[in-house]
């Protein structure tokens, strides 16, 4: 009976002290980089916003996060990716999709320049396979131009639909929380 009560007792210990533990534990807090940092670039995760491989969808998120982004003011946006400080990386959710295409050679046989073999004809076959769930990410750039380190990530299925853009919401709120703008200072009256 005594076994009992003191391992009941040590169990209660040990599930009480997990628990104050867990109250006092803060969110990690958020690199201050973002809070010092003054220029942002947007991106898809297959290029900028003028490349013309970039899918229809991918191009509307960075635009709704750019607007986004606009409306907030606290970073200035460029349109250069080697000014930014930061670099914003979006990519629509999609679970498959694929591509087929044909297309026929412009020179007919025999052409000057044209290899015998060639038919003049190509088919196209492709494909992407990725996550539902839209993709918001923050990197700090790297000196060579490359993304560099992962600073924030989020998904969520619909995330980067506009106007509100929830993804860029919870990142606007994380900064916010661990880095509150500060008021402007007033001037003082004589």
């Amino acid at each position: 009976m005594k076994v009992l009560k003191a391992t009941a007792l040590l169990l209660v210990l040990l599930l009480s002290l997990a628990a104050a533990q867990a109250k006092t534990k803060k969110p990690d807090k958020l690199p201050a980089v973002l809070n010092s940092a003054r220029y942002v670039y947007v991106e898809a995760v297959d290029g900028g916003q003028f490349d013309p491989r970039l899918r229809p969808e991918d191009l509307k998120a960075i635009k709704d996060v750019y607007a986004a982004f606009q409306d907030w003011h606290r970073y200035e946006l460029t349109a250069h990716r080697e000014q930014a400080e930061l670099i914003v990386v979006v990519r629509k959710g999609r679970l498959a999709e694929s591509g087929f295409g044909a297309s026929s050679g412009g020179l007919p046989v025999g052409t000057p320049g044209r290899a015998t073999g060639d038919r003049g004809a190509g088919l196209e076959l492709g494909g992407e396979a990725g996550s539902p769930e839209d993709l918001f990410e923050v990197f700090l750039p790297s000196p060579n131009g490359a993304q560099g380190v992962r600073l924030w990530s989020r998904t969520r299925e619909g995330g980067l639909d506009g106007p509100k853009v929830n993804l860029f919401q919870e990142f606007k709120a994380a900064v916010e929380r661990d880095y509150p703008a500060q008021p402007a200072s007033q001037p003082q009256k004589p």
